[in-house]
């Protein structure tokens, strides 16, 4: 058996009876039932993926995968194919906004270059995971190997479980890739059953002619891979990328060990969407930190039952909302482990009437 197969068989159902604690304990706190709304659902989930009433967020982490596209060669991007890697050199540096709120929520980064094309100086702070030197031209045939696929989605796999044996509370998931968007649409119109044009974004601000493009080479993609939804990794392998296969290596990876999987935007959406596929129970170890401003983000999201925690019309990618979501759910742990309850307090509880 496969590190994957092992890990998909490792993700068990959440834990009902921590989750039956915390809410019992939730409706205890000094305060009208559910007056905190998603904090106290976020709270809850927490309590059953971590398999404790009082669920602790201490060890942070985002992990962002940096990988390029062969279908860039269609010219479906803004930018050209060097900006991945000197992007790469940006979080290194510390320098981009993924950095910026990392340390604003006192997480670390770990940046993890698993595909670009342009060579990546080595580096400390740069973990080299390389699958290949960026993917094929998915609108000729498959972006990758069935291999290739595999050994991407294992590749998340390991990391995740090297950053829980440093101490892990909570993980996000990040991007960098010029082109992704163009594989993520591909992704999602598999995955989801929608048109290629439906589920077609700007990326990083294209314009009108060049969208139409976009979705030509997606649907070209399309009818030149025949891709089918119930074969996740094949789909991965037909359309997708080297990140966004590590990503879903890391939810996975993440379920399997008990640890919640902060989800950013839309590259990671279709991450999310390849991870579903191979193993359902991963969604309940899912937080959706916002709904992109990637128009068919909010398609992923419905399809994996997951509802945002933000809407601030951001498309950034990195981690940037993983990290928002990430404070968000680190507030939700403290308020149910740390706000006291009507009897520590020594306040009136509402009384027997419901007066």
């Amino acid at each position: 058996m496969n590190n994957l197969d092992r890990t998909i068989k490792t993700i068990a159902p959440l834990d009902q009876k921590a989750m039956e604690q915390a809410r019992a304990r939730q409706d205890t706190l000094t305060k009208p039932q559910g007056s905190l709304g998603r904090l106290e659902e976020l709270s809850v989930q927490l309590a059953g993926i971590q398999g404790s009433p009082i669920p602790r967020i201490e060890h942070k982490a985002i992990i962002t995968m940096a990988a390029d596209h062969g279908v860039v060669a269609q010219g479906v991007a803004l930018f050209p194919q060097e900006v991945t890697a000197q992007m790469v050199a940006n979080f290194i540096n510390g320098g981009a906004g993924i950095n910026v709120l990392a340390r604003h929520i006192g997480a670390r980064v770990v940046v993890v270059d698993i595909g670009v094309a342009t060579e990546v100086r080595s580096h400390p702070e740069l973990v080299s995971r390389r699958v290949g030197p960026g993917t094929r031209d998915m609108s000729a045939g498959p972006a990758m190997t069935i291999e290739e696929a595999a050994r991407a989605v294992e590749t998340g796999i390991e990391l995740v479980s090297a950053e829980v044996a440093k101490g892990l509370d909570i993980v996000g998931t990040g991007d960098m890739g010029i082109g992704n968007t163009t594989a993520s649409s591909a992704i999602c119109a598999v995955m989801t059953g929608r048109r290629a044009g439906e589920v077609t974004g700007r990326g990083t601000g294209i314009g009108e002619q060049q969208l139409a493009h976009k979705a030509s080479v997606i649907e070209r993609a399309l009818a030149a891979n025949r891709p089918d939804a119930s074969r996740p990794l094949e789909v991965l392998a037909r359309v997708g990328g080297f990140e966004i296969g590590g990503l879903a290596g890391v939810m996975l990876g993440a379920a399997a060990n008990r640890v919640p999987v902060v989800i950013d935007g839309f590259i990671s959406g279709a991450a999310a969407l390849i991870a579903a596929g191979l193993a359902p129970q991963v969604k309940d170890y899912m937080i959706a930190a916002h709904v992109s401003a990637e128009s068919a983000h909010c398609h992923m999201l419905s399809h994996l039952g997951l509802k945002p925690l933000l809407d601030m019309g951001m498309r950034l990618g990195e981690g940037t909302g993983a990290a928002l979501g990430i404070f968000l759910a680190e507030a939700a742990a403290k308020i149910l482990a740390e706000m006291a309850t009507f009897a520590e307090a020594g306040v009136s509880d509402k009384d027997k009437e419901g007066n």
